[in-house]
């Protein structure tokens, strides 16, 4: 249920019911109501007394909301786990899957591989908090970075940024990991934003376009 809505089959803003998910899935529509609260739960789709269960609409002013806490949270969280001496073996195996679904352009395969490379970072931070609240960013994280592929796909680039920040990592210069990891997160969102619906306004609300 979770990869559906991440693979786009399900359209922002389109009504989710309850039966026609349940018969897409070949499920009950017990299961699919519990997975939706667990949607909501994440952002992933929104549920009104009037209007009923849809998909997020993202738009540009709400990817940067999640990119901006992701930017200011998860490399102070890599940063700290290198400076634990934190393991990076998982990270190390995980990135290959990343390449691999790129390679092949499939985006929801690369999307979760990509999830469990960037977790595999900041995991061993040692910070309980940190971990719950960076892992309740992931599913809208996720379609976010799903939807910026289709708008400017840059594979290899993200390839060569991964394995900067993982070979920083491992080599134990936690800064220099802190800081390509928050390059990362910014770059991409500004390289896709212009795509996005809407606009990113400031705080008077006037429109700031991306950065």
């Amino acid at each position: 249920m979770l990869r559906r809505p991440r693979g786009r089959e399900f359209e922002p803003g389109e009504t989710l019911v309850e039966a026609e998910v349940g018969a897409l899935l070949g499920v009950s529509k017990t299961p699919v109501r519990e997975a939706l609260r667990s949607l909501a739960g994440s952002g992933l789709v929104t549920m009104s007394t009037y209007k009923g269960v849809a998909v997020w609409v993202m738009d540009a002013e709400s990817a940067y909301a999640v990119y901006d806490l992701r930017a200011l949270l998860e490399p102070e969280a890599v940063r700290q786990a290198v400076e634990r001496g934190a393991d990076f073996g998982e990270a190390r195996q995980v990135l290959a899957g990343v390449e691999t679904g790129s390679a092949a352009g499939d985006r929801a395969k690369a999307s979760l591989a990509n999830r469990l490379f960037h977790r595999a970072l900041y995991a061993g931070c040692g910070n309980p908090l940190l971990v719950e609240v960076l892992d309740g960013l992931r599913d809208q994280a996720a379609l976010i970075t799903v939807t910026g592929w289709g708008i400017s796909p840059a594979w290899p680039g993200e390839a060569a940024e991964h394995r900067a920040i993982l070979n920083a990592a491992e080599s134990g210069h936690a800064r220099q990991a802190e800081h390509l990891l928050r390059k990362h997160i910014t770059d991409f969102l500004d390289r896709v934003a212009f795509g996005l619906p809407g606009e990113r306004t400031t705080e008077t609300g006037d429109p700031k376009g991306t950065r």
